[in-house]
C-alpha cells in the first residue's frame, strides 16, 4: 500500500470504484475513533466487561459508516461515524448479556414499586416511600441504585431496555405480545412520559441526554455530589421504564 496517497485520495478511490484496498485503508485510518468511543462507553461499565469486546463491536459501526458515507452531503466523516460506532458498541453490549440477573431483578423490583406507589398515591413516590415499599433501608436503596446505574448508560432509548431480559432485547418475543408498539410510537410515549416526571428527574435527563452534560457537571448545576446525580439519573430511568411498562410498551 503506497504511503504517499492522501486520505482524500483513498476516499476518491473508494467512491469511484469501491476499491477494497481503499476501503481497508480508510478503516485503518479511522480506527482510533473506535477506541475513543469504546473507551467512553466502557468508562461506565463494570470491570467484568472486556474493553476488547467493545472495540470489536465498534469496528462494525465504523465499517458501516465508511460504506455509507457520502462526502457530498458536507458532513465530516467523524461526525457521521461516531453515532454509528456508538450504536454498534451498545448493540454489542446487549449481545454480551453483561447485566447480572441480580441487577435486573432489583431493577424490576424498583420499577414495580414505582408502579404500585404511583397507583396508590396518584403522584411520584419519594425515596423513603420506595425503600419502605421494597422493605429495605434508605442506605440499601442507594446501593441498589448504584448497582443498577451501569444498565442506564447510552442513549435514553437504549438505557430504557438495557436492564431487561435478553429475550426482550433481541426481539425474540411471542406473537401474542400485543403491547409492543412501533418504534416511532415508543419514542412519542417516551418523550410524553419524560415531561410528566418530577422536575429534578426531568432536569437530570435533559442535561444528560440532550445537553451532553457529565454527571459531575450536572452535580455542579444542582449543587449535589456526582454520586447523588448518578442516583437521581438511575431512578429517573427506572421511573420512566415503569411508566412505559404501565402504558403497555414492552
Amino acid at each position: 500500500m503506497r504511503s504517499d496517497v492522501s486520505i482524500e485520495q483513498w476516499w476518491q478511490r473508494w467512491h469511484d470504484d469501491r476499491n477494497a484496498v481503499a476501503r481497508d485503508r480508510l478503516i485503518v485510518h479511522y480506527s482510533p475513533l473506535v477506541k475513543f468511543v469504546a473507551g467512553r462507553v466502557g468508562a461506565g461499565l463494570p470491570n467484568s466487561v472486556d474493553p476488547g469486546d467493545l472495540v470489536s463491536a465498534g469496528v462494525f459501526g465504523l465499517i458501516d459508516a465508511v460504506e455509507r458515507f457520502d462526502p457530498a452531503r458536507g458532513v465530516k466523516f467523524e461526525t457521521f461515524a461516531v453515532p454509528r460506532i456508538r450504536g454498534a458498541v451498545f448493540d454489542g453490549l446487549r449481545a454480551l448479556d453483561w447485566v447480572p440477573r441480580s441487577v435486573r431483578s432489583r431493577a424490576r423490583e424498583v420499577e414495580a414499586a414505582f408502579t404500585e406507589l404511583e397507583s396508590r398515591f396518584g403522584r411520584s413516590p419519594t425515596d423513603e416511600e420506595l425503600s419502605t415499599q421494597l422493605r429495605i433501608t434508605g442506605q440499601e436503596f442507594r446501593k441498589w441504585l448504584a448497582a443498577i446505574a451501569s444498565t442506564t448508560i447510552g442513549p435514553l432509548d437504549r438505557a430504557l431496555v438495557a436492564g431487561a431480559e435478553p429475550r426482550a432485547l433481541t426481539g425474540d418475543v411471542p406473537d401474542s405480545t400485543a403491547g409492543i408498539v412501533e418504534e416511532g410510537e415508543v419514542r412519542r410515549l417516551m418523550h410524553q412520559e419524560v415531561r410528566r416526571l418530577p422536575e429534578r428527574e426531568k432536569l437530570v435527563l435533559s442535561l444528560y441526554y440532550e445537553e451532553g452534560f457529565t454527571l459531575a457537571e450536572i452535580g455542579r448545576v444542582l449543587g449535589v455530589t456526582e454520586s447523588r446525580v448518578s442516583q437521581i439519573h438511575t431512578k429517573s430511568v427506572l421511573h420512566l421504564r415503569a411508566r412505559l411498562s404501565a402504558s403497555g410498551v414492552t
